[in-house]
């Protein structure tokens, strides 16, 4: 009974910081860069490697899973021929129309993380008034951060002269918004979940390249993601004889190799390649990039739990 209720606490402590608020990711990021300037290559290859290409590889484990395959096959068309028509759009849209197509990708990017966000709301929702608030919140929040990163990136309306005024009114209004909220709900715990997913963009309001906006914030979107994926495949094979590593049902070593391997491979194509020279190798950079738009296809259909496979193979295991 003890070690049951250690496990119990300890889990709700790791849902705290990993998935509720793990504010500490963005905080080191900012941190590192601001205190090494002159390794800022080295922050974002350290970033790429260890958290944002592995959560992208961690759909694979949740997608090719055993528990799947009798729904991939007889829903082809979702799971394998819009994967494919993905993957045809993105390499023409790369070489042929390319900063139109990477607008499109900083959208379907932003989304991306928008419905996480918005999932995760749900996930501990206490009531419907208040997920609806939430919900309301994070899309409108989200939305002025578009808005604010096509005026400072794509047409630099933005600049240095006005970037200090804009963002002490993003600061005043998220404070106003947040105070409001605790007083009228009284839920600290859903509050810090409704301010990460408020906060992961904030970061395009200051940061002066784009690739910054989109890894200091994302962080915890991607420690989020790594977190509720590991929790389900852990759950899914947690008598499976395969798993050659295994402390206190904590690691499970086929999940681990699987992102980390995705991740080293994924990193290398799209940060070290991306620097030599030869045009050859930049242009390596558009596998990841299609590696990504894969992701968020695939995560919108494995984790639409108004589809009554998706609430037993996967919604089960992150309630029980």
């Amino acid at each position: 009974m003890q070690d049951k209720n250690h496990n119990y606490i300890l889990s709700k402590k790791l849902d705290l910081f990993l998935i509720k608020f793990p504010i500490i990711f963005p905080i080191i990021y900012g941190l590192s860069l601001y205190s090494f300037p002159n390794y800022e290559n080295f922050i974002i290859f350290i970033s790429l490697l260890l958290l944002a290409e592995p959560h992208f590889g961690a759909t694979w484990p949740l997608f090719l899973d055993k528990n799947n395959i009798s729904e991939i096959k007889t829903k082809k068309t979702i799971y394998i021929y819009i994967p494919l028509l993905i993957v045809i759009f993105s390499f023409i849209g790369f070489f042929y129309f390319n900063s139109f197509f990477l607008l499109i990708f900083f959208a379907i990017n932003m989304y991306h993380v928008t419905r996480q966000s918005y999932g995760i709301c749900k996930l501990y929702k206490t009531n419907e008034k208040e997920l609806i608030y939430q919900e309301n919140l994070i899309y409108f929040i989200n939305g002025v951060f578009f808005l604010i990163g096509i005026l400072r990136f794509y047409i630099p309306i933005i600049n240095f002269e006005n970037i200090i005024q804009l963002n002490l009114i993003i600061i005043f209004l998220l404070t106003i918004i947040f105070i409001y909220y605790y007083f009228k709900f009284k839920n600290v715990h859903n509050l810090l979940t409704l301010i990460t997913g408020s906060i992961i963009f904030l970061p395009i309001c200051f940061v002066d390249k784009p690739i910054h906006a989109i890894l200091m914030g994302v962080t915890m979107h991607y420690t989020q993601y790594l977190a509720l994926t590991f929790k389900i495949f852990k759950k899914r094979e947690t008598n499976n004889p395969l798993s050659i590593i295994n402390i206190k049902g904590i690691l499970n070593s086929r999940f681990f190799l699987i992102i980390l391997f995705y991740g080293f491979v994924m990193t290398m194509l799209s940060s070290y390649f991306t620097n030599i020279g030869d045009q050859a190798f930049k242009s390596l950079i558009v596998i990841p990039i299609i590696g990504q738009m894969l992701h968020f296809y695939l995560d919108s259909q494995l984790w639409k739990f108004s589809v009554k496979h998706n609430r037993d193979v996967t919604l089960k295991h992150l309630y029980s």
